[in-house]
């Protein structure tokens, strides 16, 4: 059995960048053939794409976790790592995509439109893209990076072009099985319809769509019976056609109370989108009012007792009956003149070139700010610091002294020694802290001793933390037999 998903949520993670090589030309004869290493690639990006044929959610419903390829390492001989492969995730025109925290991240409408919605990782750098004069044979390479890691949620909003919207059991699935090709569940129940249904209308030389919206009840936009669901579908819709039930034998319900009913409905949803797809709110949307099982000879007394005081409010009203198929001629040249008159309103624009321009960010930019959690530290901020961390072996000394060479130049040193911060203080930048040690030469040529080395570090006497904490048990005699 076929099913309908509106919304999913999408646990999307682009593609991790490939670790940069550390490598060293060997060959005979040759002794220092200097550093080889080649850059890892970049990971894949998560893209997604409106595609004309995909009309469900259906396929992330069942799948919701979407990865992209990762990016491969650098090698030897200056060889770079393969970047990683785009996953491309097609979905229904009229999707929405909104964050964790409810922001609406991009509307995708029209075939072909695309989004990149998960940035893959940079690759690392080898050692042969990070050689330089002072520094000629670097004995590391830069790491890649995490590619972005994010939860979606994914809800359709039917495009549709006339939006059928009523009472339960009005009659809009039966108006739609007729109108169109389309076979939607009928029954002599209320809220049969669970789903919308799309049928596609052929009026002359006029093709349009009908979508037949699950019924609706008074307090629909506060969420009661299903209507707070499925109201979004309407948002789309060119033309809002009223589907009354004529025959009805429920007390204290008329044709007027029902479309006034409707009406306020429709006033008080506030759209998640405001203005959306430049249709206005859907109290401003062209009306037709549809009485409907006019077959019954009560029914068509009444409808012809309602008529007038639609008309006076300037809405097109058409009396017919979906099961003997009467006044449905009428009533689908009018939606066609309806329809066409909105696509000459509303012209489709034509297809946009792809223009590609860097976006200008502020990546040298940096803050320092007090430590809230640990008394005396610091948190340094900024995408280039942070990078750089992510992108650091500390297991290699060498590499941990070119990163303190790059903060140092970036002015990070300077700032924390204005801003009062102490021998052996804690500084945090994103996910590593450590112990700073101004005393340790950054920012300037210094002659390598050994590759995976840094002079620096090995000359640095100062007592790190284990040291003093050790000697703080003992002084309070915590020590066992052994020291420890």
């Amino acid at each position: 059995m076929s099913k309908f998903i509106d919304r999913v949520v999408l646990h999307v993670r682009a593609g991790r960048g490939g670790h940069g090589c550390a490598s060293v030309h060997r060959e005979k004869f040759k002794p220092l053939g200097g550093p080889d290493g080649g850059n890892g690639g970049n990971g894949g990006d998560v893209i997604l794409e409106v595609d004309g044929n995909v009309h469900t959610l259906l396929d992330f419903h069942f799948h919701p976790h979407a990865k992209a390829g990762n990016g491969k390492p650098g090698e030897g001989g200056n060889r770079d790592g393969k970047m990683g492969t785009d996953l491309v995730l097609k979905v229904p025109d009229g999707t929405v995509v909104v964050d964790s925290d409810g922001e609406v991240v991009v509307d995708l409408v029209g075939v072909g439109n695309r989004f990149v919605v998960a940035k893959g990782g940079r690759g690392g750098l080898g050692n042969a893209s990070l050689a330089s004069k002072a520094r000629k044979a670097p004995g590391f390479a830069l790491l890649g990076e995490e590619g972005q890691e994010l939860d979606l949620v994914l809800e359709l909003k039917s495009v549709a072009d006339v939006g059928l919207v009523g009472f339960p059991s009005a009659g809009k699935s039966s108006l739609v099985s007729v109108l169109s090709a389309a076979k939607p569940k009928i029954a002599d129940y209320p809220f049969t319809t669970l789903v919308p249904n799309l049928g596609v209308v052929a009026s002359g030389d006029t093709t349009f769509t009908v979508a037949d919206v699950p019924g609706l009840i008074p307090g629909a936009s506060d969420g009661r019976g299903l209507g707070l669901d499925f109201l979004r579908h309407l948002e789309r819709c060119a033309v809002l056609a009223h589907v009354v039930d004529c025959a009805t034998l429920e007390p204290g319900r008329d044709p007027v109370s029902d479309v006034d009913a409707l009406e306020a409905e429709l006033a008080a949803y506030k759209p998640a989108l405001a203005g959306d797809a430049s249709l206005g709110d859907l109290a401003d949307r062209p009306r037709v009012v549809i009485l409907n099982k006019t077959d019954v000879p009560d029914a068509a007394e009444l409808a012809e007792m309602v008529t007038p005081e639609f008309t006076e409010r300037g809405w097109p009203v058409f009396e017919i009956s979906a099961v003997s198929r009467a006044g449905l001629r009428p009533l689908t040249f009018a939606l066609a003149d309806m329809v066409r008159q909105y696509r000459e309103d509303h012209p489709k624009a034509a297809p946009k070139r792809t223009v590609i321009r860097p976006i200008a960010t502020d990546e040298s930019g940096f803050s320092v700010i007090a430590d809230p959690q640990e008394p005396g530290g610091f948190i340094v901020r900024g995408t280039r610091p942070e990078r750089w961390v992510r992108q650091t072996q500390f297991d290699n000394d060498e590499a941990v002294g070119y990163l303190a060479d790059r903060l140092a130049r970036l002015g990070v040193e300077a700032e924390l020694v204005k801003q009062g911060a102490e021998p052996g203080c804690s500084v945090t930048i994103g996910d590593v802290s450590f112990e700073w040690e101004p005393q340790v030469s950054a920012g300037v040529d210094i002659v390598p001793t050994g590759r995976g080395t840094d002079i620096r570090l090995e000359n640095n006497d100062r007592v790190g933390a284990a040291e003093r904490k050790l000697a703080s048990r003992a002084r309070r005699g915590l020590l066992d037999e052994d020291g420890k």
